[in-house]
C-alpha cells in the first residue's frame, strides 16, 4: 500500500492541530480555568489537575512524531502508534468521567468538554490505523 500524500498531509495537520490545542488548552486552564471548566468542584478541579503530565507526553509524542514523519524516519512509526495509544487513553478517561458525572450536559463547559473528547477519539483511531496500514513504508523509510 503506497502513500496518500493528502493523508500523509492530513495526519502531519491532526499531529500540529493536537499541539497547539494541548497547549492552548492547559494555558487557558492555568490562567482562566473559568473559560473552560464544565464545573466548578473541587473534585473536578482534581480530576482535570491530574491531566497534565499525560497530556504532556501526548504532546511531546505528537512533535517527534510529526518530526520523524517529516523526515521520513522509520522511528515514525513508534511515535504515531504512542501519539494515537496516549490520546485513546486520555480519551477513555475523559469519556468516562465525563458520563459517569454527566459533565455532557453542563451547558456551554460541557459541549466544550464534549468536543475535546470527540477530537480526541477521532485524532486516536485516525493516527493509529493509518500507522498501521502504512507501518511497511513508514519502518522502510519510504516516504514520499
Amino acid at each position: 500500500m503506497r502513500f496518500d500524500l493528502t493523508m500523509k498531509k492530513f495526519i502531519q495537520g491532526m499531529l500540529v492541530v493536537a499541539i497547539l490545542l494541548d497547549i492552548t488548552y492547559w494555558t487557558i486552564w492555568f490562567t482562566n480555568r473559568d473559560w473552560i471548566a464544565s464545573e466548578h468542584t473541587q473534585a473536578y478541579y482534581d480530576f482535570e489537575n491530574a491531566f497534565p503530565l499525560a497530556d504532556l507526553w501526548l504532546g511531546v509524542a505528537c512533535l517527534l512524531a510529526l518530526i520523524t514523519l517529516r523526515a521520513g524516519k522509520p522511528s515514525a512509526l513508534l511515535w504515531l502508534l504512542c501519539s494515537g495509544s496516549a490520546g485513546l487513553y486520555l480519551f477513555a478517561m475523559d469519556f468516562l468521567y465525563d458520563v459517569e458525572n454527566g459533565i455532557f450536559t453542563k451547558g456551554g463547559g460541557g459541549a466544550f468538554e464534549a468536543v475535546i473528547v470527540a477530537l480526541t477519539l477521532f485524532f486516536s483511531v485516525t493516527v493509529l490505523t493509518w500507522s498501521w496500514r502504512h507501518r511497511g513504508e513508514l519502518l522502510s523509510g519510504d516516504t514520499p
